[in-house]
């Protein structure tokens, strides 16, 4: 394996032997650890394929970020990072705009870095001294703090979280006491002028924030519903619409919204309006079983109603009303419920979603 790594960064870099053979063997020897320490691999029966696997795509990693150069990896690194803990970053209590989330960021990811690469040169038994001075060896640093953040840190509750976002919700807006390491200060290599980093990320981390959405930490069911709905939007061509939601899931103002989708006031309003239309398309006929039992308001919890809500609703509800929703708390099926009740398949869906509306606008009187 050791062998088919190096032949690739030697194939596809233009670095000495010494130091694809080295990378390589670094590669291999996490490999053939994570595989020995994992009983999940070790019960699958083909431990070999898993360990191909695990190697291809850490080397693919490393040739992404050397394929995109010190500048740009610097970017790309640095952006998805940001965009992933951009939620977590203010203190509890505090509004802070964009940009001072963004500046928080900048401070925050100084001290992880330092982190990471501590991490990296024990885990790959180099060196306490060890800077990447190579485009080779800080690809390969890169790669490493990508999956480093990344991980996932088991918590109660058979829960887990990503390490960064736990450091991020620990962090404080004091630099940390470690010296600073910037990702261009760990190398001698490139001498490029001026750090383009910080302006360029911006953009970054505003795609990333829209791309990123399973990064959210929801719970299973929200999770399932975000997903639905994202599903909903984009099979619909509602593109725009998916990013407005996925920015208001990260808790951002309308200001921000608007900055981040290039949007003046008036724009951004069509945009929510549009947005609601379809939401309530998605909640009250799409999808409206997942929704309801999200919201814990289901056929048998009486549509989330009061008792006194729901003899509301069924006053107001007209005798073929009526029959529909006792069809559908019965559990007969919709096209059961429509030949009973001698209506096609669309005219018993706008019938349904009606009711459904009627006992929305009662609940949430």
């Amino acid at each position: 394996m050791t062998g088919s790594f190096y032949s690739r960064l030697r194939d596809e870099t233009r670095a000495p032997k010494g130091a694809c053979q080295a990378m390589a063997q670094r590669i291999s020897d996490e490999v053939q650890r994570i595989c020995q320490e994992s009983d999940r691999i070790q019960a699958s029966g083909d431990v070999e394929a898993w360990a191909r696997s695990l190697g291809k795509h850490r080397l693919d990693q490393c040739l992404k970020y050397y394929h995109l150069g010190s500048r740009h990896g610097r970017v790309e690194l640095h952006s998805t990072l940001s965009a992933i803990v951009y939620r977590y970053i203010t203190p509890p209590q505090t509004q802070a705009s964009y940009q001072a989330r963004i500046a928080l960021i900048e401070d925050f990811l100084q001290g992880f870095y330092v982190e990471s690469l501590n991490a990296f040169r024990r885990e790959t038994q180099l060196s306490d001294r060890f800077q990447p001075r190579t485009l080779l060896e800080l690809a390969e640093f890169m790669a490493f703090s990508e999956r480093y953040g990344k991980r996932r840190i088991p918590l109660p509750g058979r829960r887990s979280q990503q390490l960064i976002i736990l450091r991020a919700q620990t962090f404080s807006k004091q630099q940390p006491p470690e010296v600073a390491i910037d990702i261009e200060q760990a190398t001698d290599y490139g001498g490029e002028g001026d750090d383009v980093r910080p302006a360029a990320s911006h953009q970054r981390v505003r795609e990333e924030m829209i791309a990123q959405t399973d990064e959210l930490p929801e719970s299973s069911l929200r999770g399932r519903v975000v997903d639905e709905l994202l599903a909903y939007l984009r099979d619909r061509n509602q593109d725009d619409c998916a990013d407005y939601f996925t920015l208001r899931l990260l808790d951002l103002s309308t200001q921000e919204i608007e900055t981040v989708l290039n949007l003046n006031p008036r724009e951004r309003d069509y945009l929510q309006q549009r947005f609601k239309y379809h939401l309530l398309r998605f909640a009250l006929s799409h999808n409206w079983e997942l929704v309801h039992e999200w919201l814990e308001a289901g056929l048998e919890t009486n549509l989330g109603l009061t008792p006194h809500q729901w003899q509301q609703l069924q006053q107001a509800l007209p005798p073929k009303q009526t029959k529909l929703l006792s069809l559908k708390q019965q559990g007969v099926s919709d096209a059961e419920a429509a030949r009973i009740l001698g209506l096609t398949a669309t005219q018993f869906q706008k019938q349904w979603t009606k009711l459904l509306e009627q006992a929305w606008d009662i609940r949430n009187l």
